[in-house]
């Protein structure tokens, strides 16, 4: 027992010293770790410690780097920190608006203001480190920043900064292609849509210029009218001279209301002839300027024995709505615009202007149709418009073979223009069967027709027939010279382009060669040369031809 005993407490005393050694050598060994990792932790933030410059720094790499970053976090003056901000923000700036200052050398627009304050901006970056206010308080000293020069660099680089993010906001379109490209369709769509509406207006005022009578032109009538009412024994009608039913003599139709105008062709014709008195003009007029027509050619009689017979559309009685489908759809469409009137019903839809086509279409247009009927007599007649003056003797045109063929006349096709497809409505299968959509049309103005021809190859009945087909305007919108083309459609000849030169009344740019060389000019278009709208470089081949000596073209002042 007391060996146990002994051993007992010996035993205690032992396990009691080692485990104060124990936690002793634990403290001592933890203590001497720490101080060891101290130790070498200070030797290296030491050894790698760089300059206080700070913008001469040198970025370390790896380890030693974020050693050093953090070291400058923790020991540096706290300002530094923000004064590498604002260097930092002065310097992006600056090469951004380098880069907007090149980009605007390189376009070579007309951006010369900017372009001055881009580098003026640029500049100005550049001074505000060099200051040496800024460069001695700031960049070049070990000591602590002062906060107040600090806070006048960063006011200023602030305001350099906005005046820069202004001027690039505003230059944005300038560089930005895409917007560029964008605006520039913006602006184009803008200007056709404006040139649309200038065509359209334009087109409508030259139609409502062309269509209206001027005050000269109605001046004139006014004044024949009342010469023959103040004198009219001296304007009594006499019998039909035997000429106008002479076939060998060379006759001319000629069929408008304007008087001028057709004082002119007879005169240019006649002055040109060389047998002037072997020439017969038969001109037809509506019932309201009949009598100007006859006291104006009473009055100023045609110089060389030239016959002229002055006739009304209504001394023509074959001329009424149950033979020509023209009045009858006329008569038609009257009646049934009345009745919409009437019944409150009318409105602008295409019923309406239908209508109003056709009571503004002068029947005098669509006597060319019927010359056969009106000139029974006769075997050829050269129709002229009223609108032509012609230059040299046209008594060659008479001596043409027509080969057959009923109508003489001048082509207007050229390339991909003025053939049958412009004219008519080859989507209707009654045009697609007949007719070719590349033949070539020719010109109305100027045709010399064979008389005996049209009879035999009946071409009034194929005319009725094309007009009673086309009633609702599906095979053609309107006009005389669609019915014609159909009509005479394998019976036209073509004859030398000399003899026709059309457009003198829309195209300026006809060569004065070719219209010195022609027979006949036609000034075809809304420029008519009685018009103030008439072109000036081709009025004078007109005028020259305007009876002066006559009174009343003085009284009404003509200006030609």
């Amino acid at each position: 027992m007391a060996v146990a005993v002994r051993g007992g407490r010996g035993g205690g005393s032992g396990g009691v010293g080692a485990g104060f050694r124990s936690l002793v050598s634990y403290r001592v060994f933890v203590s001497a770790m720490f101080l060891l990792l101290f130790i070498a932790t200070a030797t290296v933030l030491f050894a790698t410690r760089p300059s206080t410059t700070h913008h001469h720094s040198r970025l370390q790499s790896g380890g030693n780097a974020y050693m050093h970053r953090t070291f400058v976090a923790l020991n540096s003056d706290p300002l530094k920190t923000r004064l590498d901000l604002i260097y930092r923000q002065a310097n992006d700036h600056i090469t951004l608006v380098k880069a907007y200052a090149a980009y605007a050398r390189k376009l070579k627009l007309d951006i010369s203001r900017q372009l001055r304050m881009f580098d003026d901006l640029a500049k100005n970056f550049s001074d505000i480190t060099s200051k040496p206010m800024y460069k001695s308080s700031l960049f070049e000293t070990n000591d602590n920043l002062d906060e107040d020069v600090l806070r006048q660099l960063e006011k200023e680089v602030k305001d350099r900064v906005k005046l820069a993010r202004l001027l690039m906001v505003e230059s944005k379109e300038n560089y930005d292609n895409q917007l560029k490209i964008q605006k520039l369709k913006d602006t184009i769509f803008a200007v056709s849509e404006l040139l649309g509406k200038a065509k359209k207006n334009g087109a409508f005022a030259s139609s409502i210029a062309a269509k209206s009578v001027p005050k000269s032109l109605h001046c004139l009538a006014m004044r024949l009218v009342e010469e023959r009412i103040s004198h009219p024994e001296k304007y009594k009608d006499f019998l039909p001279k035997p000429e106008f039913e002479d076939p060998d003599l060379y006759h001319y139709a000629i069929f408008s209301d304007n008087v001028i105008a057709v004082s002119v062709v007879v005169r240019s014709v006649v002055k040109n002839a060389e047998e002037p008195w072997k020439h017969v003009f038969h001109v037809v007029t509506d019932r309201m300027n009949l009598a100007a027509m006859k006291v104006w050619f009473r009055m100023r009689p045609v110089e060389g024995g030239a016959h002229v017979e002055v006739k009304a559309l209504e001394d023509f009685k074959f001329m009424n709505s149950a033979y020509v489908p023209v009045l009858r759809q006329i008569e038609s469409a009257k009646k049934r615009f009345y009745l919409e009137q009437k019944m409150g019903n009318a409105t602008k839809d295409g019923t309406n202007m239908r209508f109003r086509d056709l009571e503004h279409m002068s029947m005098l247009n669509h006597l060319r149709f019927y010359l056969p009927e009106m000139y029974p007599k006769l075997h050829k007649i050269l129709f002229l418009d009223a609108d032509v003056v012609v230059q040299k003797d046209l008594t060659g045109l008479w001596k043409i073979d027509l080969s057959g063929k009923v109508n003489g006349a001048v082509e207007t096709c050229f390339g991909s223009f003025h053939r049958f497809s412009q004219y008519l409505n080859f989507s209707n299968p009654l045009i697609r069967d007949r007719f070719n959509p590349k033949a070539c049309s020719w010109a109305y103005g100027m045709n010399i027709f064979d008389l005996d021809a049209w009879r035999h190859e009946q071409c009034t009945e194929m005319y009725h027939s094309w007009q009673n087909l086309n009633v609702d305007h599906t095979l053609w919108k309107s006009g005389t010279l669609p019915p014609g083309l159909m009509t005479f459609y394998s019976l036209t000849k073509s004859l030398d382009k000399s003899w026709h030169v059309l457009g003198l009344g829309f195209n300026p740019s006809i060569s004065m060669d070719v219209i010195n060389n022609a027979a006949v000019i036609h000034y075809n278009g809304n420029m008519k040369p009685w018009l103030d709208i008439a072109m000036n470089q081709y009025k004078n081949l007109w005028t020259k031809y305007v009876d002066n000596d006559m009174e009343f073209v003085q009284t009404c002042n003509f200006g030609v």
